[in-house]
């Protein structure tokens, strides 16, 4: 296996362990984060622009606000001016959650980039977006059967 892969395989593992530990002192799951930050920007979010806004199947946010609207961090709404949309909107805990569960983020990117210095982060993020951006290409690009 290619060196970066691995290691980037290994960091990603890695990251998420820690990353849900975080998430589950605020009783959340390991994603739900994200959806919550998308309605902290802009609250009454479609499914479908947070699954576009998170690069996810609108499915897989359905199935997240169904748990998260029983844990009471959101509700759902018909939309006022056209009634076949659903829109998800904070509840006051899922509002209350933005502090703790940033303040977790910034933590948990601190700690993992403790020994770098700020050149070597602020190289670090620009690699990562270009990287981000190739793989995205990759994932965009027409099957060639005879690769």
């Amino acid at each position: 296996m290619p060196e970066f892969l691995d290691l980037h395989s290994k960091m990603s593992k890695a990251l998420r362990a820690a990353a849900d530990t975080a998430m589950r002192r605020h009783g959340l799951h390991l994603g739900q984060d994200h959806l919550l930050a998308v309605l902290w920007r802009e609250d009454g979010r479609t499914p479908g622009e947070i699954a576009t806004a998170l690069n996810v199947t609108t499915p897989n946010v359905v199935k997240a606000a169904t748990r998260m609207a029983a844990a009471g961090l959101l509700t759902r709404r018909r939309d006022d001016k056209d009634n076949r949309l659903v829109r998800l909107w904070l509840t006051d805990a899922g509002r209350a959650l933005q502090e703790p569960i940033e303040k977790e983020r910034r933590s948990i990117e601190e700690q993992v980039t403790a020994d770098l210095t700020q050149s070597e982060r602020e190289h670090l993020l620009s690699a990562l977006t270009k990287i981000h951006r190739s793989a995205n290409a990759l994932l965009n690009r027409p099957v060639d059967q005879n690769e």
